[in-house]
């Protein structure tokens, strides 16, 4: 009887306590799982159901258990939603690597925070997982292919196709986690993921092969995936006068179940390949509200435009069909001006696309990167004038898919080629938007202002998107805080202090139970994919067939405001979607290329060194007319085993043998890149800040030195340096528009003076003068993170040839350990 009462009385002990611990746990701090940048906007978010409260925190160190920084906290956030108050903890002025806690004067303790540059370093990359398993045809993550008989037309029979011909329809991305594919989504997915790559190649690996399994191919994964989405996008433009929209319909919706060979639609294992007729089709019991054939044209013409700029070099046969599907799907874009929206058989629910100037703006940019007409940048801006603003930002609602893409990708690329007024113009826009979202985030402390409907995740990631390249085309940072908050949102900072990534990050609490017949069945992970998000719990309580399967493991973070949960049942906050998923990738490589930043600027913009706390040093090539140096110069690299980086001009590239060399310099990895075509001076000697040259003429000059590479096989990158080593704001503004970074040699070193002869009189630098110099500095002020610039050839009045002492100065460098690396890894 004792043991039965002390067994009770043990019971209630544990069930008190587990209570008390229930009553405590009234407060959070909710942190960016991910971790943050050593340099990065740092605000962590205090929330409560209770009424005390806060006024300050302090920042502790997690492995020494000391006290690095104390803030006072300034403002109080009222009630939102199942929150009485909250507040926000700015530890932006904790820099230092490391790991730490926030407690606040209340108690409250938040999780482990991560400081460290390399926070963001593969999460790129991972988020491509699933872009690979949403694939069809060959699937990678299943290693078996599916949905090999599509498909058979309908509504094409003006163009003599019957309903129900069989084409060839086979290839790109299951959208969701159902099976059905669109050409809307997976074009602005494509785009997106070119997008990542042109601006920001340094982050992407090569660790798959172009079907997805693994092993490299010496292409970047991330333009791998890109390239599978253009395959198929060309196969729904099979021709100038056709064009589809989608693959399947909800029928889709009968069952769980893994890709495979359907036969849902009455065509054995067919599925139904919608055409683009600019005419209503099928939604449920009624018709679907298109009105014309321009919205999903004219993303097609942008993913093909930008395909050609990136894959020209590369694969140039297949750069030139994508340059004539550009051109005849923005005549398909023509036809009809208006709207094209999806299809459905039995349910209401489509894309419910609504807007299509914006896709003709982002068009009319992309055809001008082709042909260089200016009409299509007069146009351009017409349709720009047409949707200043993206309309959810303004009416902080909308239907699902309504204004689709959820960012006006047109004002970026547009604004990008634009001078003065006009691009001032367009960069408005962009400010409006912001704007309008900031007035209604400012008054909670989330910072909240994006409406939560369908796909709220993937609004979050463009307006994140959206803010970051106003502040990149700008220079204003004003909206720092904010573009930085709906990035934390997306890994934890948010009322469930969850990430919306599933298995990002890998020790964090991320989506267990997406909706996914891959889940829900055999329980396979879908890693990489971004949730639908949170909804309004109006839009949650008023969907069809909506069940959760088990007990919600946030119930307690519910509320009458907005819901979310990690459930398979429920497939309005807790489904990925590929096209979100895709604009993560660009938006996590801009973060990751921000951890790679620890270089020198100078004040026109120009990367002039390295990172300082690493002995690593860059050597640099340039030649124009003068190229005597060159075999000399890859004699010695290859024999010291250096890495180095060459930018030639379109006349050195006259020269059979130099051109010869350089493709083999290319092959062992050096780095070829651009020096201007003409080796034009942009600017007076006298007078650093004005011009030579209008804008036209140097993008005209750089691309076709671009092109004159391209013919030789050697690929696109994004590092230039200016003829003359001569530059100022506007040259590398222009330079940055065009996907470039402009690099020079690092100040100081006499290096450069190679070029001079005796008949300069005090101007000559010998090279026992050069090297002595360099010794001294060197001694005086160590090199860490240096770029070392020397001419591939001089005027043959100097007879006493800096590039005959390379070995010399490697010999010198490497004694005193010193490490030789690219200019991308400095």
């Amino acid at each position: 009887m004792k043991k039965i009462i002390s067994l009770i009385l043990q019971l209630c002990i544990v069930s008190l306590t587990f209570a008390q611990q229930q009553q405590q746990q009234q407060s959070w701090i909710r942190i960016n799982q991910l971790g943050y940048l050593p340099e990065s906007t740092k605000v962590l978010v205090w929330v409560s159901k209770t009424d005390t409260r806060i006024k300050s925190f302090t920042v502790i160190d997690a492995k020494t258990n000391k006290s690095v920084y104390k803030g006072k906290v300034n403002k109080i956030f009222g009630k939102y939603g199942p929150f009485d108050q909250g507040a926000r903890l700015d530890i932006s002025a904790v820099k230092k690597e490391g790991t730490y806690i926030v407690k606040t004067n209340d108690g409250t303790s938040s999780a482990v925070i991560k400081i460290n540059k390399d926070v963001y370093k593969g999460s790129a990359d991972y988020a491509l997982r699933y872009m690979r398993q949403q694939r069809t045809l060959f699937n990678p993550y299943l290693k078996d292919s599916c949905h090999t008989h599509d498909g058979f037309t309908m509504y094409a029979s003006s163009v003599g196709l019957p309903d129900s011909t069989h084409i060839d329809a086979g290839g790109g991305w299951h959208d969701a986690s159902d099976y059905l594919q669109y050409s809307t989504t997976s074009a602005n997915a494509t785009f997106h993921l070119l997008a990542a790559y042109r601006d920001f190649p340094q982050v992407f690996s090569d660790e798959k092969q172009a079907n997805g399994l693994d092993g490299n191919n010496g292409i970047a994964d991330v333009l791998d995936e890109a390239k599978w989405g253009l395959d198929w996008l060309l196969k729904m433009h099979p021709k100038s006068n056709m064009m589809f929209n989608q693959i399947a319909d909800d029928r889709d919706h009968s069952g769980y179940r893994l890709p495979g060979l359907d036969s849902l639609y009455g065509r054995g294992h067919e599925r139904p390949v919608y055409f683009i007729d600019g005419k209503p089709q099928q939604r449920g019991k009624f018709m679907n509200n298109t009105k014309g054939t321009s919205s999903t044209a004219a993303k097609l013409t942008s993913a093909f435009a930008l395909g050609y700029q990136l894959l020209n070099n590369s694969h140039a046969d297949y750069a030139k069909l994508l340059k004539e599907k550009a051109k005849s799907a923005y005549d398909y874009a023509h036809i009809k001006p208006g709207v094209t929206q999806t299809v459905s058989v039995k349910s209401p629910y489509i894309y419910a696309e609504d807007n299509w100037v914006d896709d003709m703006e982002l068009a009319e940019a992309m055809m001008y990167s082709l042909d260089k007409d200016k009409v299509n940048l007069s146009k351009g801006l017409d349709y720009a004038r047409q949707e200043p603003v993206t309309p959810w930002m303004i009416r902080d609602t909308a239907n699902h898919y309504q204004y689709y893409p959820f960012i006006n990708l047109g004002h970026y690329e547009l604004a990008k080629l634009m001078e003065g007024q006009d691009k001032q113009e367009i960069l408005k826009y962009y400010k409006d938007g912001i704007e309008y979202v900031w007035n209604r985030a400012r008054e909670n402390m989330f910072y909240r202002g994006v409406p939560y409907i369908w796909c709220s995740n993937n609004l979050t990631t463009s307006f994140a998107i959206q803010a970051y390249w106003y502040k990149k085309l700008t220079g204003d940072a004003q909206y720092q805080e904010l573009e930085q908050a709906n990035f934390d949102w997306l890994f934890g900072v948010n009322p469930w202090g969850t990430s919306m990534v599933v298995g990002l990050p890998a020790d964090g609490d991320t989506p267990v139970y997406p909706h996914s017949s891959f889940t829900y069945l055999h329980n396979y992970t879908i890693d990489g994919g971004l949730v639908d998000g949170p909804v309004y719990a109006r839009i949650y309580n008023n969907l069809i067939g909506i069940q959760l399967l088990k007990p919600d493991g946030y119930a307690e973070f519910q509320s009458d405001l907005v819901v979310y949960h990690d459930d398979f049942g429920d497939y309005s906050t807790n489904e990925p979607t590929m096209d979100g998923t895709a604009s993560l990738i660009y938006l996590l490589s801009a973060k990751e290329a921000e951890s790679k930043k620890k270089k020198i600027i100078d004040e026109y913009g120009a990367v002039v060194r390295g990172n300082l706390d690493n002995r690593n040093i860059s050597l640099v090539f340039t030649g124009d007319e003068f190229r005597d140096g060159l075999p000399h110069i890859s004699h010695v690299l290859e024999k010291k085993d250096v890495g180095a980086s060459f930018f030639v001009t379109g006349k050195f590239l006259e020269d059979k043998k130099s051109v010869n060399l350089l493709k083999k310099l290319a092959k062992k990895g050096h780095y070829i890149g651009p020096h201007s075509d003409k080796h034009l001076l942009y600017s007076p000697w006298e007078n650093r800040d004005s011009l030579l040259l209008t804008k036209m003429e140097f993008v005209n000059d750089l691309e076709a030195n671009v092109q004159c590479l391209g013919k030789i096989g050697i690929e696109r990158g994004n590092i230039f340096i200016a003829p003359y080593e001569w530059y100022n704001k506007k040259i590398v503004e222009w330079s940055t528009e065009m996907g470039f970074q402009v690099y020079n040699f690092t100040p100081g070193l006499r290096t450069p003076a190679d070029y001079t002869y005796p008949e300069m009189g005090a101007r000559y630098m010998s090279s026992f003068r050069i090297l002595n110099q360099l010794h001294e500095f060197e001694k005086a002020n160590g090199l860490n993170g240096y770029i070392i610039l020397i001419h591939l050839g001089t005027d043959s009045r100097r007879t006493d040839k800096l590039y005959l002492k390379l070995e010399q100065i490697i010999d010198e460098l490497r004694s005193k350990k010193y490490n030789f690396v690219s200019l991308e890894n400095l």
